[in-house]
């Protein structure tokens, strides 16, 4: 299974990808940053960000995509700006894959640790650790993307909990009731016995509607992202 970890920032995204096999072992594909310019407007900077996202989807065509929930710090002006990156990011990866999942920056740190607390060098040394990389991924937006992969990856047995829209969620509190817990690990081990994955969207009307909807699937002629890409299969 291929999964792509996704760090939402306007000015750096960082994205990282791993492959999990059968006997839940990963390694790293690929990560990377992919870079919008501080002199360019908004809707070109999500464009940017659009058409980044884009490539890096094509080139892996991920099984399933893991993005860190928004999070807003002191400065709300720079939690607005991720929050368009992070729109413009779903929007995209939707589209593509559909199996679209979601991780609190804790419950990132207490999949990896042990520890909801642990800080950034913590999670970077484990992470290299678990992927047998040589040295710690860099820049850090990179390491965090591989971070939320190694996150969904360790928790997808659970995967349907943390899917983007599921509406046993309550804020704060990533918990299904006791009878849909057990439902979901029932089917989950059904599918694994069938080695199927499923589809992306919950419904064949999902498909239908984005089949049918109007307008322009993307923007164009606004320039290039900027993707800086490391290949840890390379020495």
């Amino acid at each position: 299974m291929i999964i792509l970890g996704i760090d939402p920032g306007l000015a750096t995204l960082g994205y990282g990808v791993i492959e999990k096999d059968e006997r839940g072992n990963f390694r790293a594909i690929d990560y990377g940053v992919v870079l919008t310019p501080k002199d360019e407007g908004l809707p070109v900077r999500l464009a940017m960000l659009e058409e980044g996202i884009r490539k890096i989807l094509d080139k892996f065509h991920p099984d399933e995509i893991a993005m860190e929930e928004l999070f807003f710090s002191k400065n709300i002006t720079t939690g607005i700006a991720v929050a368009h990156a992070r729109g413009v990011a779903l929007l995209t990866c939707v589209k593509d894959c559909g199996r679209l999942y979601e991780y609190t920056p804790m419950q990132i740190k207490q999949a990896l640790t042990g520890y909801g607390k642990a800080d950034k060098h913590q999670i970077q040394s484990v992470v290299t650790s678990m992927l047998r990389l040589q040295s710690i991924p860099k820049p850090d937006d990179a390491a965090d993307a591989l971070a939320i992969a190694l996150c969904h990856g360790f928790s997808s047995r659970f995967g349907e909990l943390f899917a983007v829209g599921n509406m046993t969620r309550t804020k704060g509190n990533n918990a299904a009731p006791a009878s849909a817990y057990q439902e979901l690990m029932a089917a989950g081990a059904k599918s694994s016995k069938r080695g199927k994955s499923g589809k992306g969207f919950s419904s064949a009307s999902s498909v239908s509607a984005l089949q049918n909807a109007t307008g322009i699937a993307g923007v164009t002629g606004v320039g290039r992202a900027s993707i800086k890409t490391v290949n840890p299969t390379k020495k």
